[in-house]
């Protein structure tokens, strides 16, 4: 089989593969849809996992399962599947424990282009096809349930980390597609206030649909500032699902004391983050810092695309950019790399 890969650090290019053996547990499947993330940017230009050598890319598609093992019980070929980006081994201690995306040690949740092989290719390896597969919705749109994948659950779990509560006023720091999706999801929790943070007229319009009430653009000036004269002190939650290392300094300096940051933002350079010491109440400030890799698994998958069905939501809004075929998958992860202002997130439907 051929699949785009991480031929090096800063290099990648089209192989060619042996098609991943199925173990009894498992599945082989060949994707329906693909989406490029930030995160297989960060993999090949920044090394952010690593140097990996002539490793498939991609962890989001939408699939049809080709081969079963013999102990699969609730998949069979030719059923249309949603996949989790997160793919744990859920008979794992850290599954047990509660954190499944970290089965097999940290992050170790998250096995496409990181352990193994991804989706960028013509077949992929799925581990544990009962705990990891969910049945695709009949007449679900393939834009948004490749969102369900990674961009839906991982904006969600920000959320979820930062506990957001009815008439919390929040922040959500970057709304990108997983930004917008934690927008999205705060509004689904009873969040008063959401303040957005971002710069891209198309995000901001987009977030404002999806519940914000005011759009912070960061080139306006200090968005602690903006932020707090907005709300008229500090926020209860923030979701940081943008920026950079140095982030956290603003996030700690708009926060109430008591109050909670859910980050689901990749940082991939750098070896450490800023937190002011007096504004985090010189380590006494009960202002706590909650980063997460998403949960994976089936009834996360099936949970989100009730939302999808229901109308609650609407991931497919994401998509800006559609390509067809295997072989566009690459020009689709150069628009992820350059980022072009008027891109939110790119999809690849095969012929």
């Amino acid at each position: 089989m051929k699949g785009f890969a991480m031929l090096k650090i800063g290099a990648t290019g089209w192989i060619e593969k042996e098609i991943p053996a199925c173990g009894p547990l498992d599945a082989i499947c060949k994707p329906l849809a693909l989406a490029p993330c930030t995160s297989d940017v960060h993999t090949v230009w920044a090394g952010a996992i690593g140097d990996r050598r002539d490793m498939i890319l991609g962890h989001e598609a939408v699939g049809e399962v080709v081969e079963v093992g013999a102990l699969v019980k609730d998949f069979k070929p030719g059923d249309k599947v949603l996949i989790s980006a997160i793919t744990p081994d859920w008979n794992a201690y850290a599954s047990q424990e509660g954190y499944s995306m970290h089965s097999g040690g940290m992050l170790a949740g998250w096995k496409f282009s990181n352990f193994k092989d991804g989706v960028f290719a013509e077949y992929f390896h799925v581990n544990d096809a009962d705990g990891n597969l969910a049945h695709l919705p009949e007449n679900m749109d393939l834009g948004a349930a490749c969102m369900i994948a990674d961009m839906v659950p991982t904006g969600f779990h920000g959320v979820e980390l930062a506990d957001i509560q009815y008439g919390d006023n929040v922040a959500v720091i970057g709304i990108g597609p997983v930004g917008l999706m934690s927008v999205a999801a705060a509004a689904i929790r009873g969040a008063a206030n959401i303040y957005a943070v971002g710069s891209r007229k198309n995000c901001a319009d987009l977030a404002l649909e999806f519940g914000a009430t005011h759009i912070v653009n960061y080139r306006g000036g200090d968005i602690v500032e903006q932020i707090l004269d907005l709300n008229h002190g500090p926020v209860d939650k923030i979701v940081v699902a943008g920026g950079n290392n140095d982030t956290f300094d603003q996030a700690i300096r708009m926060l109430k004391a008591g109050g909670k940051i859910g980050n689901v933002n990749y940082l991939g350079d750098g070896d450490y983050v800023k937190i002011p010491r007096v504004e985090w109440g010189c380590g006494m400030g009960h202002k706590q810092i909650l980063g997460g890799l998403m949960p994976g698994g089936r009834l996360r998958s099936e949970k989100l695309a009730r939302l999808v069905m229901t109308g609650r939501i609407h991931p497919e809004r994401l998509i800006t950019h559609t390509f067809r075929g295997l072989e566009n998958v690459e020009p689709a992860l150069m628009l992820m790399k350059d980022k072009p202002r008027d891109l939110i997130k790119p999809l690849v439907l095969m012929d």
